[in-house]
């Protein structure tokens, strides 16, 4: 009996993350992805701001930035970065504080079709649909995904809407500071606001923008296809 029950839990794992990555998959190719807090923002009827922008659009500063704070290793791994991944379970058993771990695609995984804090449980489900995610979208849709859906102030999504409501510019126009402090109000975007940065902040944010300019040789996997002959 518990072996009949460990199987069906282990099949729900992989079942359930997989019927989500497809069903999410069609359901974005027809219209541009809800994520679980903006679900949350409507059906509380707070609303919420977003205006998509496509990849190709998106200031390239903005990218780079993304990926010097977020996840240098994107273009690389298969959706989870596991080496951090294991280091963060052997940090909880321990009783640690287990942080960090999450790669982009895992973000994008916990955003689209999980909810927020933390727990082993939502961790054994992130995995999976992070690894299908990878399986079935090309980078470029995930990074567009993340830059569409990711929450950087309460009720805004996007580095368009946020871009917009902080410097009065669209994503396409950022500077590379601009970017780095939008990108700096991750994780917290309720406390950190890229118009006001706290010294703190400006800090990370001149942190961020270092590493951005060092981007260029991490994003091969980003860059538009050639065209064919």
């Amino acid at each position: 009996m518990l072996l009949r029950r460990f199987g069906l839990g282990l099949g729900l794992v992989v079942a359930v993350p997989l019927a989500l990555v497809l069903i999410g998959t069609l359901w974005s190719s027809i219209l541009p992805p809800v994520s679980t807090l903006m679900a949350r923002d409507l059906v509380t009827l707070k609303g919420y701001e977003r205006d998509w922008i496509a990849l190709d659009d998106a200031a390239p500063v903005l990218i780079h930035s993304v990926i010097a704070s977020e996840d240098q290793t994107f273009c690389t791994h298969s959706g989870v970065h596991w080496d951090e991944l294991l280091a963060q379970f052997e940090r909880w058993r321990a009783g640690e504080d287990a942080r960090g771990a999450s790669t982009l695609t895992m973000q994008v995984a916990r955003n689209l079709f999980l909810w927020q804090g933390r727990s082993a449980f939502r961790k054994a489900l992130e995995v999976p649909l992070a690894v299908w995610l990878d399986l079935v979208l090309s980078k470029r849709r995930l990074m567009e995904l993340y830059i569409n859906i990711v929450e950087l102030r309460p009720q805004v999504y996007g580095f368009e809407a946020a871009a917009q409501g902080a410097f009065a510019r669209s994503a396409a126009d950022l500077s590379r500071r601009q970017a780095a402090l939008l990108v700096a109000a991750l994780p917290l975007p309720a406390e950190r606001d890229a118009a006001r940065p706290t010294r703190r902040q400006a800090a990370l944010a001149d942190v961020i923008s270092g590493r951005a300019r060092q981007m260029g040789a991490y994003i091969g996997c980003l860059r538009p296809p050639e065209p064919t002959s």
